[in-house]
């Protein structure tokens, strides 16, 4: 299968076959879902008869990608090759200079490009008609053999100063950019394929599993419900399972989307693909193979990908009608000249004017010429478009579904209060017993000491206390910083929470043992800080009428908190991957084109299931690879800047299908009645291209909207008596640094030099120019930490450091 059509062709032939009450073809993964009770020698004998091959897939088989191998770009580049020489005196002629290439090497020229690189839409013209419909293909075949027979029987029948007025250019430029047009959506196809080759990744190939008293590793296929899997601290969970002993963390992200590990005992459930973090745990497996979470996010995003029917261009839509009415109205010409008037040259001249004035040239480059133009520019804003589906479709949008964190917040812990009667030495003993631990509560600790330059004591015997928190001994007293299940532990009370925890903060207590007398100094309460632009880009949208909802698998506290900040009346909280998927699939079922906005994981079933995906680059590669658009600087304001470029793009492209159009309805008449030879023909059709292209490049006058608004706490003011942690300064008062990195060459290049700034400052604002290596990056640090992040990423900076 290589496009629309031939989904549409396999879908109608399986729906044909009694039994089938349902049928759902995925061009990306080349599957197809039947629902009913056919046999499925039946439907692989449909499938063969409507031209094509397939096999029976069991439904617990696992689910293996398709491989694509290597873009096929080769012809497109041919095909500009031989192309370029043919429009170029097109292009001089205007200013005078005659470089028009003799006749004979135009033919030599054009003729590859129409019968070898173009051999594709014979072949799939002619399928198109043995199934009675029209589509592109057929009208590209067509309308270019017109244009180049023309140009071989004038070259062959007039003299050799008589060959100027050729139109050999016309099919060749014709054919090149529906090739190119053609490659870009096999790029999307293969973008959506490692997609789902991504979250495959997710899942380790085999498990350690406790059989007889022994510990054993055995291939994953091989693992089955009931048995024990040991899970050692940095391993992935193979499958979903029940704790049976051991304490950790294991981070969930995948499910949750919280960068916070969740602490896990005996009886709590764990699933497959996550990441066990400093305790050995026994797992005891409750479900495998295609049963297990992760196999089920991953069918979702191939039945949400398979759903989404592709968008049909409107030249596609018009061309079963217009091809045969082309055909039919030469047809007539050729009849009606030659009857009449005896002269059949005449008659297959004008004949062959109406083919070559209803060549598709400035069809076929209404809608890529919009779409270069209108990607073209996105991406110098930080927006990369990867289809035209996506840009088509982003237009219409009028709800935008956001994910909390990482997306609207900055998706990394940090501590926004102190309480207790010392604040200051509060954090001081806090850093000093997170001196070694790598959990995400302890780096924010420990930059929040950097930041206020407080003298950190020495600790020793330092340790975790899974599920619980970490202990050390400082300055002859034994410190102890955990979660509520420690407090109790300690035989202390662990009070005044309750208001950061409902505002969805995460608090610790930090506890002092001296002998047998524990006493609680204090507490901290860490969450996240809303994205500098967040309340700048929900406020956007609603100007635009456009309904903002948010949708994520965090606490109802901490998602009400964010919700009150930006003004977001819709909020869904505590939502699995599966459930924002519903979420999203009944918004688009109440008749709304719904935009899904996230950065990981557990957002790539909601993204995939949206009419339009948009990831953050600062987030995971499935859900970079699941969506349609990305934003290179996690910026919540490029959502706003996304759907605008959008929208003048398709505006652009229905203006250029009107211009192309209006030629037709003038031109074809004209060339029926002979008041339109094939050299005026030709002429018109070179403006209609003119007119077309020249549209299309105002569309470069578009610029983003600027972003003013600084990293903000989620929250209100902290009680009274608690210490606030000040919100980092607006990007008006930092230094910018501009930096030279080597070796970024796409997307994901982009997006891991992004990463590797935020994860040093997540404040920072990062502009990256793929073209010439600039990386641009307003920071409060020095500009010595941020050249080696991005060094240590693997991109070497060769200058501004």
């Amino acid at each position: 299968m290589t496009c629309a059509s031939c989904v549409a062709r396999v879908e109608k032939a399986l729906a044909h076959v009694p039994g089938v009450t349902g049928a759902s073809v995925n061009l990306a993964t080349e599957k197809a879902r039947i629902d009913g009770a056919a046999p499925p020698a039946a439907l692989l004998a449909a499938v063969e008869a409507a031209g094509y091959a397939a096999r029976i897939e069991t439904a617990d088989a696992p689910t293996v990608p398709v491989k694509t191998g290597a873009a096929t770009w080769w012809p497109v580049a041919v095909g500009a090759l031989l192309s370029i020489p043919l429009v170029l005196p097109m292009v001089l002629a205007p200013f005078g200079i005659d470089a028009m290439l003799p006749g004979w090497v135009q033919w030599l020229l054009a003729t590859p490009v129409q019968f070898w690189l173009g051999a594709r839409f014979y072949r799939a013209g002619w399928s198109a008609l043995r199934a009675g419909a029209g589509n592109m293909d057929l009208l590209v075949a067509i309308g270019t053999s017109a244009a180049y027979g023309l140009s071989l029987y004038l070259l062959l029948t007039q003299s050799r100063h008589a060959v100027s007025h050729l139109y050999f250019e016309s099919s060749a430029v014709v054919i090149t950019l529906v090739l190119l047009g053609k490659w870009l959506e096999g790029r999307a196809r293969r973008q959506t394929i490692e997609a789902l080759g991504a979250l495959e990744r997710l899942q380790p190939a085999d498990a350690l599993v406790r059989r007889d008293g022994a510990d054993v590793r055995v291939p994953l296929a091989a693992l089955r419900v009931g048995d024990v899997m040991v899970v050692k601290p940095g391993e992935r969970v193979p499958a979903d399972g029940v704790v049976l002993e051991g304490l950790s963390h294991v981070d969930e992200s995948l499910l949750t989307g919280e960068s916070l590990p969740l602490a896990k005992g005996p009886l709590d459930a764990v699933v497959g693909g996550a990441v066990n973090a400093e305790g050995l745990l026994l797992v005891r497996a409750s479900a495998v193979g295609s049963a297990t979470t992760l196999a089920q996010i991953i069918r979702m995003v191939e039945d949400a990908q398979a759903a989404k029917a592709p968008i049909q261009r409107l030249v596609d839509r018009v061309s079963a009608v217009f091809v045969p009415v082309v055909l039919a109205i030469a047809l007539v010409t050729l009849l009606a000249w030659g009857v009449g008037t005896g002269d059949w040259q005449g008659a297959l001249l004008n004949a062959v004017a109406v083919m070559v004035i209803a060549c598709p040239c400035a069809l076929g480059l209404a809608t890529p010429t919009a779409i270069m133009v209108g990607t073209g520019v996105a991406a110098r804003h930080g927006i990369l478009i990867k289809d035209a589906e996506a840009l088509e479709t982003a237009h219409a949008v009028d709800v935008v579904v956001f994910d909390k964190t990482g997306t609207l917040t900055e998706g990394r812990p940090q501590l926004l209060a102190l309480e207790g009667p010392d604040a200051t030495r509060l954090l001081t003993l806090a850093a000093a017993v997170q001196q070694t631990s790598t959990h995400p509560l302890a780096r924010a600790v420990l930059d929040e000491a950097a930041r206020r330059t407080l003298p950190v004591p020495d600790a020793t015997d330092g340790r975790a206390v899974p599920g619980r928190g970490v202990q050390a001994d400082v300055e002859g007293a034994t410190i102890l910083l955990g979660n509520r299940r420690l407090m109790n532990d300690l035989g202390v009370l662990a009070g005044g929470a309750e208001a950061h925890e409902a505002d969805g903060r995460t608090v610790s207590w930090l506890a002092e043992r001296r002998g047998d007398a524990v006493t609680v100094l204090g507490l901290l309460a860490f969450g996240d800080r809303l994205k500098p632009g967040a309340q700048d880009a929900v406020a956007r949208l609603v100007a635009r009428g456009i309904t903002p909802v948010l949708l994520t698998g965090d606490s109802a506290g901490a998602a009400q908190g964010v919700a009150r900040a930006l003004g977001i009346t819709c909020v869904h909280a505590e939502v699995l991957p599966a459930d924002k998927a519903a979420v999203i699939a009944a918004l688009r079922q109440a008749g709304h084109t719904v935009a899904m906005i996230g950065d990981g994981i557990n957002d790539t079933p909601a993204l995939a299931a949206a009419d339009v995906g948009m990831a953050m680059a600062t987030g995971t590669d499935v859900a970079m690879h699941s969506a349609g658009i990305t934003l290179m600087r996690g910026d919540p304001m490029l959502v706003a800047d996304a759907l605008d470029v959008s929208q003048r793009t398709w505006r652009k492209i229905r203006q250029n299908l009107g211009w192309a159009f209006v030629y037709n309805l003038i031109g074809v008449p004209l060339a029926v009645f002979g008041l339109l030879n094939p050299v005026l023909a030709g002429a018109a059709m070179a403006l209609s291209s003119v007119s077309v292209v020249a549209n299309a490049l105002l569309l470069r006058r578009w610029r983003a909207a600027p972003n003013a608004t600084p990293a903000t706490p989620v929250t209100g003011a902290p009680a009274p008596e608690s210490d606030p942690i000040p919100a980092p300064p607006t990007k008006g008062e930092l230094p910018m640094y501009e930096l030279t990195v080597a070796d970024m060459t796409c997307k994901h290049c982009v997006g891991r030099v992004t990463a590797a700034v935020h994860a040093v400052d997540p404040a920072a604002t990062v502009n990256i120019d793929l073209a010439s290596g600039k990386v641009r990056i307003d920071s409060a640090l020095e500009v010595a930490p941020l050249a080696a992040a991005i060094d240590g990423a693997g991109y070497p900076v060769t200058a501004g450091a």
